[in-house]
């Protein structure tokens, strides 16, 4: 894949969770999956309506893809699309920025440097 930056979706508790720790090995979700669940910015929107609809707090770290190695594997998943997955934990040292969640006017997710 051709994506240099990646971007996953923390609930309020996770973000705070990787402040303290330095260190987010998952949610509950990824744990179970034993990966870390990432969207490309053209997957970020429909994975919020998705899987935090009516959630707030909600923040999007964006990730340098280089940074995560070979731990990161694209892998088909909703509707056969490539989802990007961390066989890890993810380091702050691979975040180039974390924001809140916000929406355009016309309801996607906005991408800060977009």
């Amino acid at each position: 894949m051709t994506e240099q930056t990646v971007y996953k979706i923390l609930t309020a508790p996770e973000y705070e969770s990787l402040m303290r720790e330095n260190v987010f090995a998952g949610s509950a979700l990824d744990l179970a999956d034993g990966f870390i669940h990432m969207s490309t910015a053209a997957q970020v929107t429909t994975t919020v309506d998705l899987y935090f609809k009516g959630q707030s707090g909600l923040m999007l770290a964006a990730i340098d893809r280089k940074s995560l190695g070979d731990a990161l594997r694209w892998e088909p998943s909703r509707a056969g699309q490539l989802f990007p997955h961390l066989y890890g934990s993810l380091s702050p040292k691979a975040i180039m920025r974390i924001d809140p969640v916000t929406r355009n006017p016309d309801g996607t997710v906005r991408i800060m440097g977009d």
